[in-house]
């Protein structure tokens, strides 16, 4: 028995590992050139997400660029080319290197929070309202907070398109994962 399951962990291990060299990381100096980099490799079409880097490679920002390996001298050439050049570029070969989720949600019973980063989102389950903006350390969080608070998910402006800072921008991801889950 102890046999079957030495082979059937390290098959799980295996596959783990096979799973995760196919991605990549991109890391960068501050959260400014992740946000414009990201934006920039959406609109030319590239499937990439913004991730917590793991301790281990972490270089002074909160943030990595996950991309698909296979597209590192494209990706590279891009950013060079637009005066955004990552710090680093490092494949994802070990479960050390696994890249930290930005998303954690809670469910207070009639109200739901969703957590990216610092940021969180609350809202009523039954109305969608909104009911509570909170986190960060950012200067705009209170201007965030004012205006999404009692508004309901589709009331709300897109945090994205009144913060500036990383706090607006984490803020802007738990609303999507928010939508999201509450579609």
């Amino acid at each position: 028995m102890l046999g079957f399951l030495k082979k059937l962990m390290f098959k799980k291990t295996q596959r783990s590992q096979e799973a995760l060299a196919d991605r990549g990381l991109l890391v960068f100096e501050n959260t400014s050139e992740v946000l414009q980099a990201e934006k920039h490799l959406r609109s030319l079409g590239f499937a990439v997400t913004v991730k917590g880097p793991p301790p281990e490679i972490q270089k002074g920002c909160d943030l990595v660029i996950e991309f698909p390996l296979m597209e590192k001298l494209s990706l590279e050439r891009l950013l060079t080319e637009v005066g955004l050049p990552p710090l680093a570029i490092v494949p994802v070969t070990a479960p050390l290197l696994e890249p930290v989720s930005l998303f954690h949600t809670k469910d207070y019973g009639p109200y739901l929070m969703v957590r990216a980063a610092n940021m969180k989102i609350t809202v009523d389950k039954k109305s969608l309202r909104i009911v509570n903006i909170s986190g960060g350390g950012c200067p705009d969080v209170p201007y965030l907070a004012d205006a999404l608070v009692g508004k309901t998910l589709q009331e709300a402006p897109q945090p994205r398109d009144l913060g500036h800072t990383l706090c607006g921008y984490a803020l802007q991801l738990a609303y999507e994962e928010l939508c999201r889950q509450c579609s």
